[in-house]
């Protein structure tokens, strides 16, 4: 694939002949999965009683020193498929009553996600969900228009100098911010089935972080302004947990507290957003993270 021979698929545009070895993301040119399994822990509307049909690739454009999923994501655990098997993969679990196929971190393998869901075109009954860091480039994102019914995307940072130290990515809230409204161009207002369950739209996540108030505020009024608050949702977590590389920042080597989580919330209807979700501070449970061991795969 054009791209991936001098890759320029993500904001790292590092230029990697993946064909030859491993890009920023730390995977090469073959897709990379750890886990293809119903999954019940997204947003109510996305899981639902029968569950996401959630598809994990391996490998990361961002890299985040917190990452629960750092054994995939940085580590790179995984095992790699031909494009075929993917689209067997996506039929597999919609026969499993999965309400949707869910793309988790997909960002680096656009192009065979894409040819993966032609082979499935007429086949696959279900919403495509795209699950991502917020880390990519419009480029990229219109490759997927007309492929992907819901976007649910993170916005993580405000402040360049948290993006830089805990992602090396000073450019994150540039980039995510131009992601999210081509994500929002694409599909559009929030629909949803007669269940409840979501069918096409956006919801857009944000994690508080411990010492990131006012960054959390930062990016809630962000929204606030610059997104239609009547058609999309906004799904705020309490779920960070140190991992990875935490203990080498201690100032996030900690869990939440329910201060700097109220004064977040309270910033949230300020802001006039009501549609969406809010994770009790008790969601911060280790238990949530997926058990990577190549099921469905």
């Amino acid at each position: 694939m054009e791209e991936s021979n001098r890759c320029s698929l993500c904001p790292r545009k590092c230029g990697v002949d993946r064909t030859r070895q491993t890009g920023y993301c730390k995977v090469g040119n073959h897709v990379k999965l750890a886990r293809a399994a119903l999954h019940f822990w997204e947003e109510p509307c996305i899981s639902g009683e029968e569950g996401s049909g959630t598809v994990f690739f391996s490998g990361c454009s961002l890299g985040c020193v917190f990452c629960q999923n750092n054994s995939i994501s940085v580590q790179g655990f995984g095992k790699e498929i031909s494009i075929e098997r993917l689209a067997e993969i996506f039929l597999e679990l919609q026969q499993q009553g999965a309400n949707n196929i869910n793309l988790v971190t997909g960002g680096h393998f656009v192009p065979h996600i894409v040819q993966a869901l032609d082979l499935v075109k007429g086949k696959l009954k279900i919403p495509v969900v795209y699950n991502s860091s917020g880390y990519e480039t419009v480029e990229t994102l219109r490759q997927l228009e007309g492929y992907i019914d819901i976007y649910l995307p993170d916005i993580k940072y405000f402040s360049s100098q948290r993006s830089k130290r805990y992602s090396n990515a000073a450019d994150y809230f540039q980039v995510a911010s131009q992601a999210v409204q081509e994500m929002f161009r694409q599909v559009g207002a929030a629909e949803f089935d007669e269940r409840g369950i979501m069918k096409k739209g956006m919801i857009v996540r944000h994690m508080v972080m411990p010492q990131g108030v006012e960054d959390s505020k930062d990016i809630l009024t962000w929204i606030a302004e610059n997104l239609p608050l009547d058609e999309i949702l906004v799904s705020v977590m309490s779920q960070y947990t140190p991992f990875y590389k935490s203990a080498d920042y201690p100032e996030i080597n900690r869990r939440l507290t329910q201060e700097e989580y109220d004064k977040v919330l309270d910033w949230l209807d300020c802001m006039g957003i009501e549609n969406g979700f809010v994770q009790e501070l008790s969601s911060a449970k280790e238990e949530y993270t997926p058990d990577f061991s190549l099921q469905g795969v």
